[in-house]
């Protein structure tokens, strides 16, 4: 996630062990969610037959049937408290403005014009290399991939519609980019979450990081270069009022600053506003068409608290301890402890949809798997931001999926196939272990 969220636990483990049985009963919420919606969606090859929240509701209803001894009031409270966490409720702000925000920018032509400038800014066939490069810059230098998933989901979108390509393919460019600044930047809380919790500098971090994440985002823009020699040249829409590219000038520039999210797109939607009324928008159709990009979001409101309802219900269970106790019961060798941090992320975030999270969770004990094993705290920061964000990346269910998706009208599974950055990324994770690489760190 990006940034201004907060602390979720202390990722110590309990003392007592849960039965294997009671375990796995606490994880099987989110196993019949993937069943039902991952499974189902492969065997019928139509990934928008399973609706991702009928899914979520039937997993989540569930849950609550898991919570045994307990009332159904008081059930439906467990639920209720982890879907209206703070940083749920966060979330929820930044959908509703985003949406506002995209559809005020669309109705007004900023959209267009910002599209018709790019084109014209780089050589038309080599768009998507020069769009994955924007991603991996902006959420490099502002530190959150929702942040980014923001900025340049609508320009993607249309982009791709002018280029007549694949829009989950162009919305997976965007959200690799955006995930490789989430893991590198100083100001992503997902760097400061590992590096708190494994006690190292955060520039010491970034390079034992880089020599993951950098080879990953070469191989994935080579990757797009070779695709756009084949690629046939944009054609170039008609010259649009540059003025129009102002929301996205300043939204871009505010949230390059370090600026909250909210604010930076509190402040689109005002030089939205201003600049439809100055091109003789009235008043009435801006407030309609920001109503609009709200209402939009209702389905991805409700998915966000259905998601993080069930997966409270889940550590309310039992599941996330038993996770740990699972993965850290046979461990031996710096590789045999990687390996372990590494899984013990990845599991975790699925289970959270949130890589924050799952790095607080697990950063306690992975600290003392680090030393037990002698693994450098740097590699081990590097390790939990790493998997967490290829993880975030892959998930149908994770914020930025849903909310990248939900900007372009298609289903948050449309854009796997093409999620090139996340794949090499755990390529590069895991040849990091098996050669127990940067040297200097092992």
């Amino acid at each position: 996630m990006g940034k201004n969220i907060n602390a979720v636990g202390d990722g110590k483990p309990e003392s007592h062990e849960i039965a294997r049985s009671k375990g796995w009963l606490a994880l099987s919420p989110v196993i019949l969610f993937l069943l039902l919606y991952v499974a189902v969606s492969v065997i019928l090859d139509d990934f928008y037959k399973m609706p991702i929240a009928v899914a979520l509701l039937v997993a989540s209803a569930w849950s609550v049937l898991l919570l045994r001894r307990r009332p159904l009031l008081k059930r439906i409270e467990v639920f209720s408290r982890a879907a209206g966490h703070s940083n749920i409720l966060y979330m929820i702000w930044v959908f509703i403005l985003a949406g506002a925000f995209s559809a005020m920018a669309g109705d007004i032509g900023s959209v267009d014009a910002t599209v018709a400038l790019a084109l014209r800014a780089f050589p038309p066939q080599f768009v998507v290399p020069m769009l994955f490069f924007a991603a991996c810059f902006i959420s490099l230098s502002i530190g959150t991939s929702v942040g980014t998933v923001v900025a340049l989901t609508p320009l993607a979108t249309q982009i791709a519609g002018a280029a007549g390509e694949s829009v989950p393919f162009y919305v997976a460019v965007v959200l690799g980019g955006a995930f490789f600044g989430d893991n590198l930047s100083f100001i992503s809380d997902t760097t400061i979450a590992a590096t708190r919790s494994q006690g190292c500098d955060m520039s010491d971090k970034f390079k034992a990081n880089l020599w993951i994440a950098l080879p990953a985002a070469l191989l994935t823009m080579g990757i797009y270069i070779i695709h756009s020699l084949d690629a046939t040249p944009v054609s170039l829409p008609p010259a649009s009022d540059p003025l129009l590219i102002l929301p996205y000038i300043v939204v871009l520039a505010t949230a390059i600053l370090g600026i909250n999210v909210t604010v930076v797109l509190s402040l689109g939607i005002a030089s939205a506003i201003i600049l439809g009324l100055t091109k003789g928008m009235a008043a009435t159709d801006l407030a309609t068409s920001a109503g609009a990009g709200i209402d939009g979001m209702g389905n991805l409101i409700i998915i966000t608290l259905l998601a993080a309802g069930m997966l409270g219900m889940i550590k309310e269970l039992g599941g996330i301890r038993f996770l740990l106790q699972g993965l850290t019961r046979h461990v031996s060798g710096r590789r045999g402890g990687q390996t372990v941090i590494a899984l013990l992320t990845a599991v975790v975030n699925l289970c959270t949809a949130n890589n924050t999270v799952a790095i607080i969770t697990v950063g306690s004990i992975s600290r003392d798997i680090s030393q037990r094993y002698g693994i450098d705290p740097r590699k081990t920061a590097s390790l939990l931001d790493s998997t967490s964000c290829i993880v975030q990346c892959l998930i149908p269910y994770g914020a930025q999926t849903l909310l990248a998706t939900s900007l372009a009208g298609i289903s948050p599974a449309a854009p796997f196939p093409y999620l090139y950055y996340p794949f090499a990324l755990a390529l590069m994770v895991i040849l990091s272990i098996i050669f127990l690489f940067p040297r200097r760190l092992n």
